[in-house]
C-alpha cells in the first residue's frame, strides 16, 4: 500500500490528467520527422517545445545542438540526495506514408471512442511522445504537491533515433561527466499484454543492409532478351529466396554460432504468464506462424535472430503493363539479432553468401544502415525488483520481466560509454500501430503510465530517506 506522499501525488495525476493529455496533443501536433529534411525545423520546434515543457517543472533545460537534429538536456537545480536518475526518450517520428491508409491526417491527433477505452491517434502518439510525456507529467503531479523532486533526475532526449542516431555517441561521449547516473529509465518499450505492464530485459540486436544487383547494361525487352539475358529481379528473389531453410531457420552458414538457448529460469517465467499466440497472430490478421519450425512465436519474437526483406524493386514499378527484362532490382533486409551475435561479422556473411550465387557477368553492391548488438539487462538489479512492484501496484496483476523484438541501440551505448544500466518499462501495447498508418496510444496506457511513474518517484523517495538517515546514524558517523 502506498503512503500518504505518494497517494497525494496519484491524486494529483488524476486530477491534472486533462492537462496532461492536452499537452500530448500539442506535442503530436508538431511532424517532427528526422528522417526528412523538410522537417528540420520541427524537430528543432519539438525540442523546444519539450524543453519549455521541462523548464515549467522549475529545472534546468537547454536545446542542444548536434550535427544533426538537437538534444534537450535538463537538470534539478535542486540537487536532492539520493538516486541520481537520467531519464530518457526520443521526440523524432517516423515516416507516415502510404498517408492515403491513414482515418485521418497523422498530425491532427484525436480522441476515439473504443469501446471500454479511448485511443489517443496521430503519430508518434504512442512512439515516442506518449510514452516520455508519462514520465513527464509524473514529475509535474509529484512537484505539484510536494513542491520537488524526490531524486536527483535528469533528462536525455533525442531527435534522430527513428533516424539511426548518428549525433548519439559523439554527445555521449563529449558530456560523459554531465550525464553519468546511477541507473537510465527508459520508456520505449512495450507491455506484456493489454493489462500486464513488463520490465523489458532483452532487447533483440539489428543489422540493416541493401543489396543491389546488376545484370544487362541496361532494361531489356521481355521478348527479345528473355531466357537469353539474367533478370535482376528474378535473381535477386532467387538468392534471397536462398536464405531460409525449409525449417525457416536462416541458411547462412555461421549465422547461429554464439547464440544460447533461453535461460531455463527465463523460460520458466514466460510459460508462468499466459501469452494468446493465436490472438497475437489474429490482430495482425495473421494465424500461421512463420519462422523456425517448432519454436513458439514468443521466444522467436525475443530470444531468437531473424531475417526480413523491408522492401525490394526493379524493373518497372507504374500503372499498367511494360514487358521489360530489369536490369537492376534492390532490396533493402533487416537481421534482428541476439546476445552473442557480432553484426559486423554477420554483416560479412550476409555479403558473401550474395556474392558466391551471383553468375560471372552480373555484380552486387552494398550498403549498410546501421547495426547494432544485442543487450540483456540483469534482472536482478538494485532498480528493477522496486520498479516491478510499483506496476505491480498500479495495475493490479503481476508485472512480467519481458523481451522485445526491436533494437534500442541507446541501452548498449549507455552502459558502455555511461556505465549505467538501462530499466525499460513501457506502456505501448501490441496493437498501437508504431511506425504504421493509425498509430495510437491507449488512454488507459497514458493515465496508468503516469501513475505508475509516480509510484516509481515514491521508491526514490524511499531510496533518498534510507540514504540520508544512513548518513546520519551514529554508526555511519563512525
Amino acid at each position: 500500500m502506498a503512503d500518504r506522499t505518494v497517494e497525494q501525488a496519484l491524486e494529483a495525476a488524476d486530477t491534472q490528467l486533462g492537462a496532461s493529455l492536452e499537452r500530448l496533443l500539442s506535442f503530436v501536433r508538431i511532424p517532427s520527422i528526422s528522417t526528412d529534411s523538410r522537417h528540420r525545423g520541427d524537430c528543432r520546434r519539438a525540442a523546444e517545445w519539450l524543453a519549455g515543457e521541462l523548464a515549467s517543472l522549475g529545472l534546468d533545460s537547454a536545446v542542444r545542438d548536434t550535427p544533426g537534429h538537437p538534444m534537450v538536456v535538463a537538470h534539478d537545480p535542486a540537487g536532492v540526495a539520493g538516486p541520481r536518475v537520467l531519464f530518457y526518450g526520443h521526440y523524432d517520428v517516423q515516416p507516415v506514408d502510404p498517408l492515403e491508409l491513414w482515418d485521418h491526417p497523422p498530425f491532427e491527433p484525436r480522441i476515439v471512442d473504443a469501446g471500454d477505452d479511448k485511443h489517443i491517434t496521430g503519430r508518434g502518439a504512442s512512439d515516442d511522445k506518449g510514452a516520455l510525456l508519462t514520465f513527464i507529467e509524473a514529475c509535474r503531479a509529484w512537484k505539484s504537491v510536494h513542491g520537488h523532486l524526490p531524486a536527483s533526475i535528469s533528462f536525455l532526449f533525442e531527435g534522430e533515433e527513428e533516424s539511426g542516431s548518428p549525433s548519439l555517441v559523439p554527445f555521449l561521449e563529449a558530456n560523459r561527466d554531465e550525464l553519468s547516473r546511477d541507473v537510465v529509465f527508459v520508456c520505449d518499450t512495450d507491455m506484456w499484454d493489454d493489462q500486464t505492464p513488463a520490465i523489458t530485459t532483452l532487447l533483440r540486436g539489428h543489422l540493416f543492409e541493401e543489396v543491389t544487383l546488376e545484370a544487362a547494361d541496361r532494361d531489356l525487352h521481355s521478348g527479345m532478351f528473355g531466357n537469353a539475358v539474367r533478370n535482376a529481379v528474378e535473381l535477386l528473389c532467387d538468392i534471397l529466396g536462398e536464405l531460409r531453410g525449409p525449417d525457416g531457420a536462416i541458411a547462412i552458414p555461421g549465422f547461429y554460432d554464439g547464440v544460447q538457448p533461453l535461460a531455463p529460469e527465463i523460460a520458466a517465467l514466460w510459460k508462468s504468464i499466459p501469452f494468446d499466440e493465436a490472438g497475437f497472430l489474429a490482430r495482425v490478421g495473421a494465424s500461421v506462424p512463420a519462422g523456425e519450425a517448432g519454436r513458439s512465436v514468443m521466444e522467436q519474437l525475443w530470444a531468437r535472430p531473424s531475417f526480413d526483406i523491408c522492401g525490394i524493386s526493379g524493373g518497372y514499378e507504374g500503372e499498367g503493363f511494360k514487358a521489360v527484362l530489369p536490369a537492376k532490382a534492390s532490396a533493402k533486409v533487416s537481421f534482428r539479432l541476439v546476445p552473442g551475435q557480432d553484426p559486423d561479422r554477420l554483416r560479412t556473411l550476409f555479403r558473401q553468401f550474395v556474392t558466391e550465387r551471383l553468375p560471372a557477368d552480373c555484380r552486387a553492391s552494398f550498403s549498410s544502415f546501421g547495426a547494432s548488438r544485442a543487450t540483456a539487462i540483469a534482472p536482478d538489479g538494485p532498480f528493477i525488483g522496486p520498479a516491478l512492484e510499483t506496476l505491480t501496484e498500479e495495475w493490479g496483476r503481476q508485472a512480467a520481466l519481458a523481451g522485445t523484438g526491436g533494437s534500442i541501440p541507446i541501452v548498449g551505448h549507455f552502459k558502455r560509454i555511461l556505465g549505467m544500466d538501462s530499466v525499460m518499462v513501457g506502456f505501448a501495447r501490441f496493437d498501437n500501430r508504431v511506425h504504421s498508418p493509425n498509430e495510437k496510444y491507449d488512454l488507459s496506457s497514458f493515465h496508468h503510465g503516469i501513475r505508475s511513474w509516480v509510484r516509481v518517484l515514491g521508491r526514490l523517495d524511499e531510496m533518498a530517506r534510507s540514504q540520508a538517515e544512513r548518513r546520519s546514524s551514529p554508526t555511519e558517523a563512525r
